[in-house]
C-alpha cells in the first residue's frame, strides 16, 4: 500500500466510524474542498506571504487534501495517475523552451 492509499484508507475509516459517508456525495465534497481552499487563502489575507501563520496553513491544507482525496476516492480515481496525466498535458501546453521563467498562460507563450 502506498502513502496515498494509506491516507485514503484512514480517511475512509474515520468517515465510516462516524457514519458520514451519507454526507459525502460528490457535489458536497467539491463544495467542501472549495470552502477549505478559501480558508487556506484566509491565512494569507492582508499579509506578506512570509507573514502567514504556518500552523494555519498546515491545518487548512490538510482539510484541502482531505476533501480532494475523498472526492478522488468517490470516483475511484488513482491520485498518482491523474496527477501524472495532468502533468503530461501541462508539459505540452508549457514547453520548457517557452515557459521557463515565465508566469504567462499557455495561450500567451
Amino acid at each position: 500500500m502506498n502513502d496515498i492509499e494509506e491516507i485514503i484508507q484512514a480517511l475512509r475509516k474515520f468517515r465510516d466510524e462516524r457514519d458520514w459517508a451519507q454526507f459525502h456525495n460528490a457535489k458536497d465534497l467539491a463544495l467542501a474542498l472549495n470552502i477549505e481552499a478559501g480558508e487556506l487563502l484566509e491565512a494569507f489575507l492582508w499579509k506578506a506571504p512570509e507573514q502567514a501563520d504556518v500552523d494555519s496553513i498546515k491545518e487548512e491544507l490538510a482539510d484541502v487534501f482531505t476533501f480532494a482525496l475523498l472526492l478522488a476516492e468517490k470516483y475511484d480515481l488513482d491520485v498518482k495517475q491523474i496527477v501524472l496525466e495532468k502533468m503530461q498535458k501541462n508539459a505540452l501546453k508549457y514547453p520548457v523552451e517557452k515557459a521557463k521563467g515565465s508566469a504567462k498562460k499557455y495561450t500567451e507563450l
